[in-house]
């Protein structure tokens, strides 16, 4: 298994690093749209509006709190884990200077489309990588574990948390933020089968992907 790894560990750090990016590309292009952000942007856009802060430094704040809830709840972090927190939020506010701000509907659609395979494709890189899971997911994984919940109760529970809070701030919310949690799920399984290296862990995760996204990585 160590040798498997270390043969593959180019491609993996590659990946990892190519879909950290991307992923905060993706976040770009769905918060453009603006036809309704992913749940935890729905957060971090409302939190963007009463701090003097970026989307980027928020999302890498938010992140760190929610490293702080692994604690509890004895989730272990991976070195994809770490880079998550820190590299998304700043390739964000990259997208954001790339990607500019429109009024026309059909370019908000597109935009809300590429950003969601964007994000997806991304998920399933860095994933795929079996560097560990981001913070959001692993604490999603981490709180099915701990409390024996189905995942899909705990997940919902989660973004209807994050969602109602964002909204409250003044997040945009809307049929795109419904979109995203229909789709994003079997987006990011397919995605995972495409981009998985090959270890034993990944292809398993793979095939038993739930339809809600859940998707389990060693770190």
């Amino acid at each position: 298994m160590k040798r498997l790894r270390g043969r593959r560990m180019p491609r993996r750090v590659t990946q990892l690093l190519v879909g950290l990016f991307l992923y905060g590309i993706g976040i770009s292009f769905l918060v453009r749209g603006m036809i309704g952000a992913a749940p935890w942007d729905v957060l971090t856009q409302g939190i963007a509006r009463h701090v003097p802060l970026s989307f980027g430094i928020i999302t890498i704040l938010v992140s760190g709190v929610v490293l702080l809830l692994w604690i509890p709840i004895r989730q272990k972090p991976g070195i994809g884990t770490l880079l998550n927190a820190l590299l998304v939020g700043p390739a964000a506010d990259i997208g954001f200077l790339l990607i500019p701000e429109t009024d026309e509907l059909w370019i908000r659609i597109a935009f809300f489309v590429i950003g969601l395979l964007v994000l997806s494709g991304a998920t399933g890189l860095y994933i795929g990588a079996a560097f560990g899971p981001g913070p959001r997911d692993g604490l999603m994984t981490g709180l099915h574990r701990r409390t024996g919940w189905p995942i899909w109760v705990v997940r919902t529970g989660l973004e209807v948390t994050v969602v109602a809070v964002g909204w409250a701030l003044g997040g945009n919310v809307g049929i795109g933020t419904v979109a995203f949690a229909l789709l994003v799920g079997p987006l990011c399984q397919f995605f995972l089968r495409v981009f998985a290296v090959g270890l034993p862990e990944v292809a398993a995760s793979a095939d038993a992907a739930a339809p809600t996204g859940e998707i389990r990585i060693a770190s």
